[in-house]
């Protein structure tokens, strides 16, 4: 083929224009137009096609250039629709996309928002040629010259709707972009309290009993409660990774990428793209993702990691240093392939994430580490099963995973303390982790119990997910070990963790030896020779808030 896929390209009349390979998505056009909200919020992951999404549907609706947008979707599944197409070129549109309002700073993110609502306001400039009532005229004014104060501001949305209908006699569209990015990044920064108010603000007089408004429709990763963004709001509907329509609006379906292997000459490739990139489960159908696919094809069909994280992971950063024994035996389980069942909220309120652990899975979810694989009702009412998606995702769910305990100037001393704990060197095992507790824990992360330091070596030891079978908190012999390796080559050794948690340095002898006696009287290695395991490696280690000290136990 001629057409070339696209990377990074979010604007519907650039991709087409330019003839790069489309996959077509106008079949959500038709299904809004067949009964919608007043606002509708579509959260995904990240890089599932959500900005692309919305530029499409600005593209169709705009009343300017109609005829010309309309062009467009020659060729598309929505010119087949009369209902949807009597819809085209009907609306004064307001797009704009709050991925690029962050900073630091509560003032600096004040600067941020002031240029993109300029920026805004500078596509209808033309409306200062209408008669507008002199407040309105300052605050467009205002606004436009990236002057206004923030009560301005916050009202910029409703205003901008009220004028629009005034100028063309229609009700205006609202289409926000990434609605929660600048939240996310407040709260990462610690300024989350003092941001809140400006964007209630500015949904709320936007989306509330705003009669210039004729539907909405905002786009995100993460649901944020009504009690923190979307009060009062009785008109919303969600669409999420497990809930809601347009099941299919972002990321590709297997008939898509069925077609794209075949249009591309890669039909013998599907099997491998399946396992890479398949596995997403949006309110049951099987979704691929898109981002990953296309790289996939636009890099010579090489299966590699493309959904890397660039932004947005403070969160699942927080959520994973507050790991418990229970969460971190059920990483080790999703790391196996397995699932774990939970109940899932789905709506978040920042200041809460860090006093519930069981958060955890809401994030991973909802950011696309996990997918929603079934649900079942007991008394205590909703759980789902719960999985990691495919085999991209369990390397990058792995990398993230150390990535939070370590940056990349210290993978050395990991790969050294992976490596001596393999070789059965418990001297240059202990000086290793001295030196990830020291330089990569905080005091006040130490200090927590014995819990936190499973969660850690768990993290550490996921980065060994090639080379063993990882268990964790597993019954074998007379009791229930801490960490175990079941090696997947027969030349590799086995390998039994016990750890133990003392309050004062001078315990820490006695407490690796208990940890080793431990180990060997309740016969922790019994499933490793069960497997056939012949060489195994116990270790007992006690740590004292950054101070460790391992002990090399008889196997």
């Amino acid at each position: 083929m001629n057409k070339v896929l696209p990377i990074g390209t979010e604007y519907f009349a650039k991709l087409r224009m330019n003839g790069y390979y489309f996959v077509d998505k106008t079949t959500f056009l038709s299904e809004f137009f067949r009964g919608h909200a007043d606002v509708t919020l579509i959260t995904r992951p990240r890089r599932f096609g959500k900005s692309l999404l919305l530029s499409m549907t600005q593209q169709f609706l705009e009343i300017e250039g109609a005829d010309e947008h309309r062009k467009l979707f020659e060729g598309l599944k929505v010119m087949d629709d009369p209902v949807a197409m009597a819809e085209q070129g009907t609306r004064p549109v307001i797009f704009l996309t709050m991925k690029n309002i962050e900073w630091d700073t509560w003032g600096g993110m004040q600067k941020k928002v002031a240029l993109e609502l300029s920026r805004l306001y500078g596509r209808f400039k033309h409306l200062l040629n209408d008669p507008m009532d002199p407040g309105d005229r300052m605050a467009f004014e205002g606004i436009y010259a990236g002057k206004a104060e923030l009560e301005t501001m916050s009202d910029a949305f409703r205003l901008l709707c009220r004028l629009l209908e005034k100028h063309y006699g229609k009700k205006a569209v609202l289409l926000i972009d990434e609605y929660d990015a600048p939240l996310q990044c407040a709260w990462a920064h610690g300024y989350y309290l003092e941001a809140i108010g400006f964007y209630r603000s500015l949904y709320s007089s936007a989306l509330k009993s705003n009669e210039a408004l004729d539907f909405a429709i905002l786009t995100g990763v993460l649901r944020i409660a009504k009690e923190s963004i979307f009060s009062g709001l009785n008109n919303l509907k969600v669409s999420s990774v497990i809930s809601g329509g347009f099941a299919d609006a972002c990321g590709y379906t297997r008939e898509e990428v069925a077609k794209l292997a075949r249009d591309f000459g890669q039909e013998d490739k599907l099997g491998e793209i399946a396992d890479w990139y398949d596995g997403y489960n949006f309110h049951g159908r099987d979704i691929y993702n898109p981002w990953s696919v296309n790289n996939y094809f636009s890099e010579g069909c090489k299966a590699r990691k493309y959904w890397v994280r660039t932004s947005g992971n403070s969160i699942l950063q927080t959520m994973l240093k507050q790991l418990d024994q229970k969460r971190a035996r059920h990483l080790s389980k999703l790391m196996e392939g397995k699932t774990i069942r939970t109940r899932i909220e789905e709506s978040f309120i920042y200041p809460d994430i860090e006093k519930h652990r069981a958060n955890l899975y809401d994030v991973l979810l909802a950011t696309g580490y996990l997918k929603c694989v079934g649900a079942v009702d007991d008394e205590d009412g909703e759980k789902y099963d719960l999985s990691i998606p495919n085999m991209e995702i369990r390397r990058v769910f792995r990398d993230e995973i150390l990535k939070f305990l370590a940056s990349s100037e210290d993978r050395s001393i990991l790969d050294d303390l992976l490596e001596a704990m393999q070789e059965g060197d418990a001297e240059s095992f202990q000086e290793c982790l001295q030196i990830v507790l020291r330089d990569m824990v905080s005091f006040h992360d130490a200090a927590q119990p014995e819990s936190f330091y499973h969660g850690l070596m768990l993290g550490l030891s996921v980065w060994l997910d090639k080379r063993y079978f990882i268990r964790s908190n597993r019954e074998s012999g007379y009791g229930r070990f801490d960490l175990a390796f079941f090696p997947k080559k027969p030349e590799l050794p086995g390998i039994v963790l016990e750890f133990k948690s003392v309050e004062q340095e001078k315990e820490l002898a006695d407490a690796a030896e208990e940890a080793c006696k431990q180990m060997e009287e309740k016969a922790y290695d019994t499933e490793l020779e069960a497997a056939g395991v012949q060489d195994i490696w116990h270790y007992g280690i006690a740590f004292c808030k950054k101070h460790v000290l391992v002990k090399m136990g008889n196997a």
